[in-house]
C-alpha cells in the first residue's frame, strides 16, 4: 500500500510570499486500484503527485510505499506526464528502455522488454520508429510503456490525456483500463475531467481550492464494470453515473457543501 499521512507543502513565491499548496492530505492507494484526484486548477493535485514521485519534499507529514519512506525519485514509482517528454533523437524502443539502460540492464534484455511493453500498449511494429513519426496518442502510449519498463509498484499519471483530442482521449482511457486489468498495477491519476475521473477511478478523491485538502472520497465500480463488460455506452448513460457527475460537480464548485450519504467526507 502507498500511504500519505497529513501531507502539507509550503513554498516561497517569487514575491516572497509563502504559498500553502497542500494541507494535511491523507490517502491510501491499495494494490490493483486506480485512485483519481479531481479538483479545480491550483488545488494541489500535481503537488501531491510530485511529492509521491519524490520530485518535491513535504513540509509536514509522511509518504510510505509498502512500509518504506518515499524520498527521492525511484524506479518503484513510474511517472507519465501530460506532455510525452520523449527523447526525439532516440527510437521508440530506446525511449521505452531508458530506465532499464540507467539500471544497467543488457541491451538485448532491454530490447525484449521494450517490445513486450509496446505490444501491451498496442504499438507492435513501432520499436524502430522515432517520436516525430507518431501521433500524440501514440507518443503517450510510449510514455506509458516507458513508465512500466522498470516494473514500478505504482504508476503516477499527471493529466496524461489532457492535451489529446476527445476521440484519442477516449481510446487512451480504454487502453489504460486494459493495461491496469492485465498488470494489476496501482495507479494514481489526476485530472480536471469529472467524467474521466468517474470512468477510470476505483476511488475518486475531491480536492478543495488552495490550500489543497482532500474533502471527499467516492468508492466506485464503473471501471471494473467496463473491464468486465466492455460497454462504454451503458456506463456513461447509467443513472447513477449521471447522479454522481452532478454531485461531484457541485462539490468541486462548493467544496464545503453538506455531505451526501454516498460519499465519505474527510474533515
Amino acid at each position: 500500500m502507498l500511504q500519505v499521512r497529513n501531507a502539507s507543502v509550503f513554498f516561497s513565491a517569487r514575491d516572497g510570499r509563502v504559498v500553502h499548496a497542500l494541507d494535511r492530505a491523507s490517502l491510501d492507494i491499495d494494490a490493483n486500484s486506480i485512485v483519481v484526484a479531481l479538483g479545480a486548477s491550483g488545488c494541489g493535485k500535481s503537488t501531491l503527485l510530485n511529492a509521491i514521485a519524490g520530485f518535491l519534499p513535504l513540509s509536514e507529514g509522511s509518504i510510505t510505499l509498502d512500509g518504506q519512506p518515499v524520498g527521492n525519485p525511484g524506479a518503484d514509482r513510474g511517472v507519465v506526464f501530460q506532455k510525452d517528454t520523449l527523447l526525439p533523437w532516440s527510437s521508440v524502443a530506446d525511449n521505452v528502455a531508458l530506465g532499464l539502460r540507467f539500471a544497467g540492464v543488457p541491451a538485448r534484455e532491454r530490447r525484449e522488454r521494450a517490445e513486450e511493453l509496446l505490444g501491451l500498449v498496442g504499438l507492435e511494429g513501432f520499436a524502430d520508429a522515432f517520436p516525430h513519426e507518431l501521433s500524440g496518442g501514440m507518443r503517450q502510449r510510449v510514455g506509458i510503456a516507458r513508465a512500466l519498463a522498470t516494473d514500478p509498484k505504482i504508476l503516477l499519471m499527471d493529466e496524461p490525456f489532457g492535451a489529446l483530442d476527445s476521440l484519442t482521449r477516449e481510446q487512451m482511457q480504454e487502453l489504460l483500463i486494459d493495461v491496469w486489468a492485465r498488470t494489476g498495477k496501482r495507479i494514481f491519476f489526476i485530472t480536471h475531467s469529472i467524467e474521466e475521473a468517474l470512468f477510470l477511478g476505483t476511488t475518486v478523491v475531491v480536492m478543495s481550492p488552495r490550500p489543497g485538502r482532500i474533502v471527499a472520497r467516492f468508492d466506485l465500480d464503473f471501471v471494473r464494470r467496463f473491464a468486465a463488460e466492455r460497454d462504454v455506452r451503458a456506463i456513461l448513460s447509467a443513472p447513477e453515473f449521471a447522479d454522481l457527475y452532478d454531485e461531484i460537480r457541485s462539490l468541486v464548485h462548493r467544496p464545503h457543501a453538506e455531505a451526501d450519504s454516498r460519499r465519505t467526507v474527510l474533515q
